[in-house]
């Protein structure tokens, strides 16, 4: 991957690689988790509270990583083994090759897929009666034979293992390879020679059992999950007009006959109403947004709006902000750490930071709150149906009583009384012959 992110913590649409895994394991009915992690432990806190993490000691193969884990597993019943760099299997099909294996009373069940391109994958070699007979590694020269490569079924990595012979067998993997690895699969004749049953469990769906090498491999898998999740609120009600557009990472929720114009992105855990319409070229990130909202090329972060509230066009919701029913938040307006009360507005190249403006207010062009004085932060308060005049600064703590005005270019410092006019401006003088007099100062300079 050329990177110093472990592999398996490579974002896909929102979820690290391994994540999706988990997320699959955990659907599919699986009732313990087990993750085998490198010596530095760099997953060590950023799985789930039900996931066991246990630690491979030296990176000696699949094999050894499953070794690893062996005194782990429960002694009888089925183990599904998933790699954590194959993000797509889904729960159902992990519930089938269950299924399958149980059913076949199989020692173990190897998925496997036909790929037009097997390069890099291990192949399957099927016996005379077309049973699994074994799997080769085809990584580097040697692995393999010439007749071997040209096969294009090939092991996904995901496996359903009687515990007690995986247990039996996976001390015997040897590392007589090009690479000197133990691999997995190798388990799989040993098994086989104990009078275990083997069933290699073709799935329709190849895409599912692709696994990520390089940067190459995350941005095709990315692909793949994008279509998959914009599928999936079509199918809800979402119209998404520009699917290839259109980034939605999976966590993310949308209510039916919402729509999502182009060039927007919803990332993390965005929450989405009914009949709301998002962009275009807008990006919500754990933002959570009511039914019919109009956002319009617009930034919001960790923010909520609410109910038939309309943000943008160019405008930047920061953390800890709420707009509330039928609010207006206008083009190039900035909010941080603000509650916008029901039905105000503050309609245009703005910047409000720890404020309350209350139901009904209007804020005018150009309203800026100070509310750092360098040290500490502070709030400005609005009360309801405040009239706020256009460039006015309000300087916190200050707070505006309900009906209560400020004049144009003022600057705020203290209380306004409710249905109070604030007036906080130099009074404006007019020399009169001005222009006159400077004319002539200048030609007797000369």
């Amino acid at each position: 991957m050329r990177s110093r992110t472990p592999k398996v913590l490579h974002n896909l649409c929102g979820r690290p690689l391994i994540e999706w895994a988990l997320v699959a394991a955990r659907q599919s009915g699986c009732t313990k988790l087990i993750v085998v992690d490198a010596p530095a432990r760099p997953l060590d806190g950023l799985l789930g509270d039900d996931v066991e993490l246990v630690v491979q000691p030296q990176p000696d193969g699949t094999a050894g990583a499953v070794a690893a884990a062996i005194d782990s597993l429960p002694k009888s019943g089925p183990v599904v083994i998933l790699s954590g760099d194959v993000p797509l299997i889904s729960p159902e099909t992990i519930h089938e090759l269950i299924e399958v294996h149980q059913q076949r009373s199989a020692a173990a069940t190897v998925a496997t897929a036909l790929l037009d391109d097997p390069s890099g994958y291990g192949r399957v070699v099927r016996s005379a009666d077309g049973g699994l007979e074994k799997i080769v590694e085809s990584k580097t020269e040697g692995d393999a034979t010439a007749e071997e490569l040209l096969i294009t079924e090939v092991n996904s990595g995901v496996y359903v293992f009687d515990a007690a012979a995986l247990a039996a067998a996976i001390g015997g993997v040897g590392s007589d390879n090009s690479q000197g690895e133990r691999y997995l699969p190798a388990v799989l004749p040993l098994i086989a020679a104990a009078g275990g049953s083997l069933i290699a469990h073709v799935v329709d769906d190849p895409s599912m059992l692709l696994g990520v090498n390089d940067r190459v491999d995350l941005a095709e898998l990315r692909d793949l999950a994008q279509m998959q999740i914009i599928e999936a609120h079509l199918l809800g009600g979402v119209d998404i007009v520009a699917p290839a557009s259109t980034q939605i990472d999976v966590a993310v929720e949308i209510g039916a006959d919402s729509v999502i114009e182009p060039f927007t992105a919803l990332c993390g855990a965005t929450k989405i109403g009914e009949r709301s319409t998002i962009g275009p070229d807008s990006t919500l990130t754990d933002a959570t947004i009511g039914d019919e909202v109009t956002v319009l090329r617009s930034h919001l972060t960790d923010c909520e709006v609410l109910s038939q509230a309309s943000i943008g066009p160019f405008s930047h919701l920061r953390p800890g902000s709420l707009v509330r029913e039928r609010a207006k938040v206008g083009a190039f307006v900035e909010l941080k750490n603000v509650d916008i009360g029901e039905g105000a507005k503050v309609p245009h190249l703005s910047y409000l930071g720890d404020a309350e403006v209350g139901a009904g207010a209007n804020l005018g062009a150009g309203t800026i709150t100070a509310n750092y004085d360098g040290v500490n932060k502070h709030r400005t308060v609005f009360g309801e149906h405040v009239h706020g005049g256009v460039h006015v600064c309000y300087v916190a703590p200050v707070e505006l009583g309900e009906d209560s005005w400020t004049a144009a270019g003022s600057v705020i410092t203290e209380a306004v009384p409710p249905g109070s006019l604030a007036i906080g401006r130099g009074r404006q003088e007019n020399k009169d012959g001005y222009d006159a007099l400077r004319k002539a100062e200048a030609k007797n300079q000369k």
